[in-house]
């Protein structure tokens, strides 16, 4: 054990030497050996690819379990463990442990369990999940549900620093997985279901004190954009962007919170990630685009000043989040090589933008089922919405129905995996529509802010194509916008898939199965049945020459809420708990790690 922590002393000690701000030194070197998986996404890109090969598309078929975990945690096990030189952080739901694991004998190094307040829970919106914690400078990083964001000491598990983000009294909350760049920790909130107002903060990682602070919407400077500088498709925002598209001071309570994940580009400088729905969910009461809410940022990591901005649903009228993965890669579109920014957003359309310019390439949906908009226009970059859906036009208290995705999108948080061998996107999805119908609702601080009815239900019942299946694992074409292979799942895929060079993709299903397929044809060559659902990112590493496939099991989340908080009616859980009443025949709860392995 003594060993494995005092490589992590070592380069910590290292980085310090090695320069003032440099925090983020330590995690390039931790991210250039294929061994660890050192952040979330696997690289500051967020591929999710590991360079590993030695469990392959011909051997994977081999694959044994090695060793397993209890967290000892009820509720939905999102996210991921940090794997670095020979130690494992593992997190959990509320109350948010933190579990060092010494990889050569599985033994505890240390755990650390903070003191919540347990009226946090209530303010949670789609369950008590966590989405990991970030390593840097021999320090862990979590972000608490109840917002404080804490240092810990790497080797020990005491805590070093911790500093408030939020306050859950204002319905402010955090599940967000923060990651470090040069000398700063970057985190977000959570809350639009509560009136919070959204933004990305950067807080100084040798002492939590805070760098910069940028809002999702309200006045230019507290959103850190420049009207003449910063710019959408090409072009300058213009002042008061955000102002001029909110009635009067609705944008203090407007949502565009950033709970999902952060990706990063040291080329550019810049930090991008995305802002979620405006609040509230009844799209009447907030006449205009509500902007930067549904928006791709891209900000200076040193500043916090925004380059550019996309905002992909204005006005938001079915809560479709934007806050899913921004994945990074240099790819061809158009028969030229690109630097891209790929996102699967919660409204049904995979998009490839230009990551230095935000220039617009590709919009097209990546589930059938979506009908909510006929297609993206390419100049405007607006969607062109079908009356039928929407929710505004229909009018307060009047269920528009068959609405295609529902809110939890045909992709929600769990990313998905980018294949520099095959040059394709790996993308867990949901194939689930809804009926909505909003109502109004006043504002009270701390208190639910949602205002509308759900109903959600497989996407098969509005397509007619006699299919009942809630999820698919899918196959992008970024350059074309094109499905290359599907693979039906019975409920919703809500796990992090996971691409290696052993042309082998791995994901998870929310009935508990851990699956490896084909890259080039998405051909299953593996599964087994994990103690409960699957709702955690797979993740690999190496130890002592040996390549390891790691995925927490623990069903919940906002698909599983039903099971996590014991919900039963049918438009309970924001809608979710009717589409998966079934769930419980297949799988339980309870946080397990598993760990894979080839035989000796």
């Amino acid at each position: 054990m003594k060993h494995h922590l005092l490589r992590i002393l070592v380069a910590s000690c290292f980085a310090l030497l090695s320069g003032i701000a440099s925090a983020n030194d330590s995690v390039k070197s931790a991210m250039s050996n294929s061994g660890n998986w050192a952040i979330w996404g696997g690289d500051y890109a967020g591929t999710r690819y590991s360079e590993l090969d030695q469990i392959n598309a011909s051997n994977v078929k081999d694959l044994q379990v090695a060793w397993t975990f209890s967290t000892g945690v009820l509720r939905g096990h999102e996210g991921g463990p940090v794997v670095i030189d020979g130690t494992m952080f593992i997190h959990t739901p509320f109350p948010n442990k933190v579990f060092s694991i010494n990889i050569e004998d599985q033994t505890i190094n240390w755990v650390y369990e903070p003191k919540q307040d347990p009226d946090t829970i209530p303010v949670m919106c789609c369950d008590t999940v966590s989405r990991g914690v970030a390593y840097a400078d021999g320090k862990i990083f979590l972000q608490q549900a109840d917002t404080n964001l804490v240092a810990l000491d790497a080797n020990t598990g005491k805590k070093i620093w911790s500093v408030k983000n939020g306050d859950p009294k204002q319905g402010s909350t955090n599940t967000n997985a923060p990651i470090v760049i040069k000398d700063k920790v970057f985190t977000g909130i959570s809350g639009g279901e509560f009136g919070v107002r959204g933004f990305l903060a950067a807080y100084n990682t040798s002492d939590g004190s805070l760098a910069w602070k940028c809002y999702s919407t309200g006045p230019d400077g507290e959103m850190c954009v420049d009207g003449e500088k910063t710019t959408e498709l090409l072009k300058p925002i213009g002042a008061d962007s955000s102002l001029n598209t909110w009635e009067g001071d609705q944008w203090k309570i407007g949502g565009g919170t950033t709970w999902g994940w952060y990706s990063y580009d040291e080329e550019t400088n810049l930090v991008y990630y995305g802002t979620g729905n405006p609040s509230t969910w009844n799209p009447v009461v907030r006449p205009g685009d509500n902007k930067w809410s549904m928006t791709i940022f891209a900000r200076d990591a040193d500043t916090g000043m925004a380059k550019w901005v996309y905002q992909m649903t204005p006005h938001d009228e079915w809560d479709y989040d934007g806050v899913n993965e921004m994945i990074l890669a240099d790819i061809e579109v158009g028969g030229e090589m690109r630097k891209t920014l790929v996102h699967f957003d919660r409204n049904g359309f995979g998009y490839t933008l230009d990551r230095v310019t935000g220039e617009l390439l590709v919009a097209e949906k990546y589930d059938p089922a979506v009908n909510w908009a006929t297609h993206v226009d390419m100049e405007t970059g607006r969607p062109q919405v079908v009356a039928k859906y929407s929710t505004d036009q229909n009018g307060e208290d009047v269920n528009t129905e068959n609405v295609c995705p529902a809110a939890l999108g045909s992709k929600d948080q769990q990313p998905a995996a980018f294949s520099p061998k095959t040059g394709l996107f790996y993308v867990p999805t949901n194939h689930v529509c809804m009926d909505y119908e909003p109502f109004q609702v006043e504002y009270v601080a701390g208190q639910p802010y949602v205002g509308a009815t759900l109903s959600m239900f497989p996407a098969g019942k509005v397509t007619g194509d006699g299919t009942d299946h809630l999820g698919n694992f899918i196959a992008w074409d970024a350059d074309k916008g094109e499905i290359k292979w599907s693979i039906p799942e019975k409920f919703s895929v809500w796990s992090g898939a996971l691409a290696t060079a052993g042309d082998v993709v791995f994901y998870g299903t929310l009935d508990g199965h851990l699956k490896a397929v084909d890259a080039s044809s998405g051909e299953q060559l593996y599964s087994f049945k994990t103690p409960s659902g699957i709702i955690g990112n797979v993740n690999t590493y190496t130890h002592d020459g040996k390549q390891y496939v790691a995925v927490l099991s623990g069903v919940g989340g906002w698909a599983g809420i039903g099971m996590a908080a014991g919900l039963e009616g049918d438009t309970d859980g924001l809608g979710a708990v009717g589409a998966y009443k079934q769930l419980g025949k297949y799988t339980q709860l309870g946080g397990v790690l598993s760990v894979f392995a080839l035989p000796d």
